[in-house]
Order: structure tokens, then C-alpha cells, then sequence
């Protein structure tokens, strides 16, 4: 009947590792679930504890550096928040010099003022985000390039 608590135990801690994602709680899971196996076999339960003292360790220093390898490896990076928006255009909505002005930057109205001081980038000019200064994103306007042999 032990061998319940163990698995128990094991998703718990399964649980508590999908909510942290740092893949220690997985190694202690694991060892849980070699103690339920060994409560299984009919061992006492001082060979459970060393069992998931040893498994749960080996699993930790063995494993678990190789896994959160693999893991930062194969998820790519992702921008969030006001890092995303660096290097996206926006459309002028309202005249943007370098002290004021309006774009609409991924559907949303922002101020906005341009990077060069003494630049006026008219209403309906696409520019190019070149950072973000609080609630305001800095903009440049998008140097047109023709093809080879177009002038």
C-alpha cells in the first residue's frame, strides 16, 4: 500500500514542476517513482527512502543538466513586450518630429518622435521603429531601395 504514496507523491510533484519548469521537482518525481516501485517489490521503508534518495540525485546531477540543455537548445526566443516592436513599421497618423506625433504601430496609436532631430515625417509615411523610450516609440522613416538598373 505504500507504494501509493509514492506514486502520490510522484504527481505532486509532477504538478509543482509544471508550474515552475525548471526540472528539479520532474528528478524527485522520478525518484518517487522508482521508491514506489521498489514499495511494490515488498521492501522496507528505509530501502524506499534510500531508493529515492539515489535515484532522485543521480537523476538531479546526471540528467537534469543534459535535459536543461536539450530544452534551451530546441526553444527558439521569442521577443515579448516592447522588445517585439523594434524593427516593426508603423504608419504616420499624425506628423512625427522629433519632439511629437502619432503611428499606428501593430494596430495600436502611439506617440511617437523620429530618431534625427529636425526631421518631419508626414501623415501616411511608413517608418521603422528603432526603439521604444518609455510609451513612445522612436521612428525613422524606410530608406526606399529600387532594383539594380531602376533609377
Amino acid at each position: 500500500m505504500a507504494w501509493l504514496w509514492w506514486l502520490g507523491g510522484a504527481l505532486v510533484l509532477g504538478v509543482v514542476e509544471m508550474l515552475t519548469v525548471d526540472l528539479i521537482f520532474l528528478m524527485f518525481a522520478g525518484g518517487a517513482l522508482a521508491a514506489g516501485g521498489v514499495a511494490l517489490l515488498g521492501a522496507p521503508f528505509w530501502a524506499q527512502l534510500l531508493t529515492f534518495a539515489v535515484v532522485s540525485t543521480v537523476l538531479l546531477v546526471a540528467v537534469r543538466p543534459w535535459a536543461l540543455g536539450y530544452l534551451k537548445r530546441s526553444t527558439p526566443d521569442s521577443l515579448t513586450n516592447i522588445a517585439a516592436h523594434v524593427g516593426r513599421t508603423a504608419e504616420v497618423l499624425m506628423d512625427v518630429t522629433d519632439h511629437a506625433g502619432r503611428v499606428k504601430l501593430v494596430g495600436e496609436v502611439w506617440t511617437a518622435r523620429t530618431a534625427e532631430p529636425g526631421t518631419v515625417l508626414p501623415v501616411g509615411t511608413t517608418v521603422q521603429v528603432v526603439r521604444i523610450d518609455g510609451a513612445t516609440a522612436v521612428v525613422a522613416p524606410i530608406p526606399v531601395t529600387y532594383p539594380e538598373g531602376a533609377s
